[in-house]
Formats: structure tokens, sequence, C-alpha cells
């Protein structure tokens, strides 16, 4: 399907829309974000028209455009965006229920209005998107945050609690428990906050719900989450192990050897390539046995 983009969209697909082989040929800057994650979706939902919620996005942005195009100050421009998402609208970030893989796929997120971070950022960003506002994703540790250029410096906000701007020392915090319980630096701080690619922001979509699957025992949609990684980046040693892993459970004895000895030439220093060697040689005695 040819998803109709709106004013201030430059990245307009020719038919017949995206497809994950088409995925596999873009650059990485060049995959449209809003698409791909319905993409994501359309895995779990194959009826899933993708149509009806690029619609719901440009009802949002209608709705805004007469107010925002009248406002000069770009942050002034988020909050009103964010007021209609937030607070009008109702999307708010899903506390009880966090790891419920209905907070990654898009179709979800939009009709029940309740997400996690990634997804709540992927409608924020496409809403200012097609209203000329720059928001970009920040892959920020912990939690998914977005951004918007200010001068020389930057807005951030928390699109999981209603597009909260944050400050430094905030962000420095919360950084803090994901480094090894050290404060980082002025530099490693920019580091953390530089703009995420769209194909970044979908590869981390896709590893959420892998660990999602992974912890309930879900291996063919495990499988496939770790699958959708590497079509994403063939490169991705820890998608090939992941995948491995869950055709390992699922008896794909082949399949898993295969992958398990490809992450191991890959990265064969890796701090689990003992575990993983182990599975190997476990994986074979089985296949001897079972012949």
């Amino acid at each position: 399907m040819c998803l109709d983009r709106a004013a201030g969209g430059t990245d307009t697909l020719d038919a017949p829309g995206l497809t994950w082989a088409r995925v596999g040929r873009l650059e990485p800057a060049a995959l449209p974000l809003f698409e791909a994650a319905l993409l994501v979706a359309r895995d779990e939902y194959p009826e899933l028209d993708a149509g009806a919620f690029d619609a719901r996005m440009q009802a949002h942005a209608a709705h805004l455009r007469v107010e925002v195009d009248a406002i000069e100050s770009g942050p002034l421009k988020m909050q009103a965006i964010n007021r209609h998402l937030f607070e009008e609208v109702g999307y708010t970030g899903d506390q009880d229920t966090y790891y419920d893989p209905r907070n990654s796929y898009l179709n979800e997120v939009i009709g029940r209005r309740r997400g996690n971070p990634i997804s709540l950022a992927i409608v924020q960003r496409e809403v200012a998107r097609r209203l000329g506002v720059p928001l970009e994703g920040i892959s920020f540790p912990g939690h998914f945050l977005v951004r918007l250029p200010v001068g020389d410096g930057m807005l951030v906000m928390d699109p999981f609690n209603g597009g909260r701007p944050l400050d430094l020392d905030e962000l420095r915090m919360r950084a803090t428990a994901h480094v090894g319980g050290t404060p980082p630096d002025d530099d490693a701080l920019a580091t953390m906050l530089r703009p995420a690619t769209p194909r970044a922001t979908v590869m981390r979509m896709l590893r959420n719900l892998h660990a999602v699957y992974r912890d309930a025992g879900d291996w063919a949609r495990a499988a496939r989450s770790a699958d959708r990684l590497l079509t994403l980046h063939p490169g991705a040693s820890d998608a090939l192990r992941d995948r491995g892993l869950a055709y390992l459970a699922l008896g794909h004895v082949a399949g898993a050897r295969d992958d398990l000895s490809r992450y191991l030439q890959a990265v064969p220093e890796a701090e689990d390539a003992g575990a993983i060697r182990a599975r190997l040689v476990e994986a074979g005695a089985h296949r001897h046995r079972a012949h």
C-alpha cells in the first residue's frame, strides 16, 4: 500500500509500499520510521490496515496545524503538540503492564492510546514531522527519549511521561543507573543524547519484543523478532545468537547450529561464548541420538 504523506513530509513511498524486502535495501537514515513500525506490527496482525493509522496521524496533525503554524518557538510548538496528544487525546505510558507486547505494536498503541517509550515517541515524532517540527528520537539508556534542536542546544522530552522536559541533572541521574553507577561526564552524556536513526529505533523496538517473547518462552515470536533484526542489520551478532537460541528451543537444530556457529565466528571472545559452545555440543549430541 502506498501511504500518502501529509504536508511537511518528504519521504513518500511509491507502490507497492514498505515491505521487509525493501527495508533491507534502504540506508539506515532513509527508513520511514512510522511505516517501519507498522511493518513490525503487521507481522503480528497480518490484516492491519496501514492507511487507517496513517489517517489517524493525519487527523492529529490537521487538528493542530493552525495553532502550531501560528507559533514561532519550537519548544512552544512542541508544548501544543504534547498537550493535544497526552492531555486531550490521552496517549499515556503503560505503567501497569509495561512489558505487554501490545505496547510495541503501533496499531495497538494508537488504538489503546497506551504504549512504551519507543512507540509513544514514534507517534509523537510522526505528528511533529507532519507539522514541520524536527523532533528526533534518542536511544537513551533505560527509556527512549526525544529531542528538539533549540539554537545551539536541545530540548529533551520523555514521551512515556506526557512529553515532560528533562534537564541535565535528571538526564545524568537516569543514565547513571545504566552505566555502572558512575555519573556520565559531559562528553559521555552528549554521546548518549545523539539522535537515533530510524533503523536504530526500530531495532530497539524489535529487541524489546524479542526480550518479552524470550522471557515468556514464546520462541516462535522470539525467533521472528531476531530475524527481523537481522533484516535491518545483517551484522547484528546478538540477533544472530538470539535467533539461534530460539531455533534451538523450537527444535530447529540445523538452523540453530548455523546461527550459533556464525555468532562464535563473529565474536569469539564474547562473554557467553563458552555457554554457546556448550549449547552447540549439546545440540550435536542430541542430533546424533535422534538419528
